[in-house]
């Protein structure tokens, strides 16, 4: 039997699992990501190459929305 009580709260909004283990937020609200192309196949890259693919950088302007919409801001 359904109730009219299970109708009454609206649902929680989640966030994205795979965002929140990809995406840091800093604290003036740009979102971290980490460099992509680093994980295998490593053999024929270079050093320096595979060095600067370490650091993070910012998500683009253009993916923030669509970033920030799956972590729920």
């Amino acid at each position: 039997m359904i109730t009219l009580n299970s109708f009454t709260k609206m649902p929680k909004v989640k966030t994205k699992s795979s965002a929140k283990k990809r995406f840091m937020v800093t604290g003036t609200g740009k979102v971290k990501r980490k460099s992509a192309f680093k994980s295998h196949i490593l053999t024929k890259k270079s050093t320096a190459r595979k060095r600067r693919l370490t650091h993070t950088t910012l998500v683009s302007k253009a993916d923030m929305g669509r970033v920030k919409d799956m972590l729920v801001m």
